[in-house]
Order: C-alpha cells, then structure tokens, then sequence
C-alpha cells in the first residue's frame, strides 16, 4: 500500500485552493485529514511541540490517520547526531502521544554532515521497537555499504529524495517500508511534477517494496498548492494500476475555487 500526503498543512498560500477561504485555520486539520490520510509534520523539526500538541493532533483526526514527524534539528543539526539519548527520549516523550496515529519517525541529516556510522547506529539504536524511523543523509560520503548495512541492521529505511523529478539517494531497500520525499519537480508551474516524473516514482516503488510492504510518500513542493496537486495525481495514477492507495482528492478536483487573478 501507498499513503500519500503533504509535508505540512499549515500554508497560507493554500487559502483559497485547498482551503475554503472562509475557514479557519484552527480547523484546517480536520479539512486535511478527512482529505488525505496521512501528513508529515516539518514544524517538529523546528521547535518541538509539546506533548498535549501531540495529543490534541490525535483527538482531532481520523482512526486510521498517519503522523510522520520530523525529529528536531537540536539532535541532527546542532549536536550532529553527538549524545543522542537526551533528544530522542525527550522526542519520544512528546511525540508519542500521538498513540496509534504515530507514523515513521524522519532524521533528516545536515547538508555538510559527512558520514559517522557510529553515531547514526547510537541513535538508532535508541528507538524501541515498533516505532518506524526513516533516515535522509544529504552528504554524498554517505553512500557506502557501512550505510546500508547500519540502516539494515536497525531495521530503519533510506529516505528516497527527490529534486528536479530525479532522486538524489541511492535506491535501497532497508527497511520492510519505504519512505520517499518529493522535494522540487520541473513541470510548469513549478515546483509541479509531471506525469512522467510521477510514473517513475511509482516504478521504482513497485520493483523495490511490491504491493506487500507499505510506502510513505510526501510532497515537499509545497508552493502555490503544488503538493496537493500532485499528491493526488500520484494517488489516480497509482490506481489506475490497481495499487492500493490511501485517500487523497481527485485530480482537478478542489475543496474551495482559485484565487481571482489579479491585474497589472
């Protein structure tokens, strides 16, 4: 199975294209949620929310809705993965009241971060069973077999990225799911993605994880509604195949009519 859906739902620019512009914002989640059933949440990167936050997300969703959270930067990018047990347990303090509606957990790592496998196995190992953790390394020493074999023997997935329609990771499969964020596409208007660019993302899911493993899929394209657009163009696509999918809108289909252009 696939389940698709956005890398936050708190964007103004959404007003008006996703968002009927006559609601308000403390209600956007519920309009996400009864839309898409999962979202990944960036703003824990930033600063982490508290743990009633992480509660009231719960009580204000679906049964079957997914939160991916995005570990907080205090951890990859200020101690650089140094004395991991401090955040990940204040983390995991927090974040896991979001109960059963708690999904992979993000370590998106530092542009100039270079590989420390000792650091990377120190904080995996730190996760207990049964919370997913997905790894986005940005630096190319990363991609080494000491890599794959430290993200396989935790059982933790190889966050696929992608940027101008093509990937910028490796393709492994470490993981039994699969974890893939849609960062930038080429098409117009940008940061759009094509039709193609979104047949080959399902191709390269197919071959790896099959129709028996689930994959997480997040647009990070988030400008001007992109991510929405094509979260559920992905979603058509993928059933058109056939491919279990999770819910997303159909395509040109919206909740609230575009903005009136403007003149001059």
């Amino acid at each position: 199975m696939i389940l698709i859906g956005t890398s936050g739902w708190q964007y103004r620019d959404w007003r008006g294209r996703f968002y009927p512009a006559g609601l308000p914002q403390r209600l956007w989640l519920e309009h996400y949620a009864a839309r898409f059933a999962t979202v990944e949440v960036n703003n824990a990167f930033y600063r982490l929310p508290e743990r009633e936050t992480f509660a009231q997300w719960r009580a204000r969703t679906p049964d079957d809705f997914c939160v991916a959270v995005k570990l907080s930067r205090y951890l990859t990018h200020i101690k650089r993965l140094r004395e991991p047990a401090e955040p990940v347990a204040r983390f995991l303090g927090r974040a896991t009241a979001l109960g059963d509606r708690l999904g992979p957990v993000l370590l998106q790592l530092p542009p100039n971060l270079r590989i420390d496998l000792g650091a990377l196995a120190e904080t995996l190992a730190l996760f207990p069973p049964g919370i997913r953790v997905a790894v986005e390394p940005r630096h190319p020493s990363w991609w080494t077999e000491g890599t794959r074999r430290v993200l396989t023997d935790h059982g933790a997935a190889l966050c696929w990225a992608d940027r101008q329609g093509r990937p910028v990771t490796p393709l492994w499969r470490t993981a039994d799911f699969g974890y893939l964020r849609l960062h930038e596409g080429r098409a117009e208007p940008r940061p759009r993605y094509g039709r193609a660019a979104l047949r080959s993302w399902l191709d390269r899911i197919a071959t790896e994880f099959g129709a028996d493993r689930t994959s997480y899929v997040f647009f990070n394209n988030d400008p001007g509604g992109a991510a929405i657009v094509d979260a559920a163009a992905l979603a058509a696509a993928a059933r058109r195949r056939g491919v279990e999918v999770s819910r997303a809108p159909e395509p040109g289909a919206t909740d609230a009519a575009p903005p009136a252009p403007t003149g001059g």
